[in-house]
């Protein structure tokens, strides 16, 4: 996808540099009212097609590759730890990893909207930074991820969980302060999409979803190279 843009990067000198930032995001879509008997059908695996057979035009409008999930606002979290606010979100999920040093977006994999994190680390990681370093936050952290990053030689700065039952260890509480810093750069992205790009799934099917979001990635980078250019120009 970001073969040719890739290659302008690069004879302009804004190579992936720095480590890569890696998250995830819910993309809405339009809501799906169906019953008990076909949320059973969709999450058996079963077509439109094969769940309305005698009603085509239902079914081209059905979208069974999306999946309702919930979305935590970020609020005060409750005494126990839990985020306070959680709101249903019927959507796909982009995750995508960016390059630290220039925020250019270098792989993105597309997936239905309840589709866990940490699963999808090694869709996205890339073998192309100069640099060795990984940043996410907790959804990422597992022994499995740590095992493969350390294979592909890349350096785990994945926040790390507080210990359940006990209180975070004011060591492990800055270290995990001091890599949301560099963390945060990501949602930027995510905010610039939806906000001033209104990024929103009108389509049906993941496939359509992917190109829309493959596009919004790509106007995405095609606005940040703009931004380094002429700031270029300016110093």
């Amino acid at each position: 996808m970001f073969t040719d843009f890739d290659r302008q990067l690069k004879e302009r000198g804004y190579l992936a540099m720095g480590g890569q930032i890696v998250d995830a995001t819910l993309v809405a879509a339009p809501k799906q009212r169906n019953t008990a008997a076909e949320k059973d059908a969709i999450k058996a695996g079963k077509s439109a097609c094969e769940i309305w057979p005698d009603e085509p035009a239902r079914a081209a409008q059905k979208d069974t590759d999306a999946r309702w999930t919930l979305k935590f606002a970020k609020a005060r979290p409750l005494a126990n730890g839990k985020p306070g606010i959680a709101i249903p979100s019927f959507s796909f999920k982009s995750s995508v990893s960016i390059c630290r040093t220039f925020g250019f977006i270098r792989k993105c994999k597309v997936t239905d909207g309840a589709r866990f994190d940490g699963r999808m680390l090694r869709d996205v990681v890339t073998g192309d930074n100069t640099a060795s370093d990984v940043w996410a936050d907790t959804a990422y952290r597992s022994q499995a991820n740590e095992a493969w990053l350390k294979r592909q030689s890349r350096v785990s700065r994945i926040h790390r969980k507080k210990p359940r039952g006990k209180p975070m260890p004011e060591r492990t509480a800055k270290a995990n302060a001091a890599k949301s810093k560099v963390r945060a750069r990501i949602e930027h992205v995510f905010a610039r999409q939806k906000d001033q790009m209104g990024l929103f799934i009108r389509t049906i099917g993941i496939k359509r979803a992917d190109a829309k979001i493959a596009l919004a990635n790509l106007a995405y980078n095609m606005h940040r190279l703009i931004f380094h250019e002429q700031r270029a120009l300016a110093g």
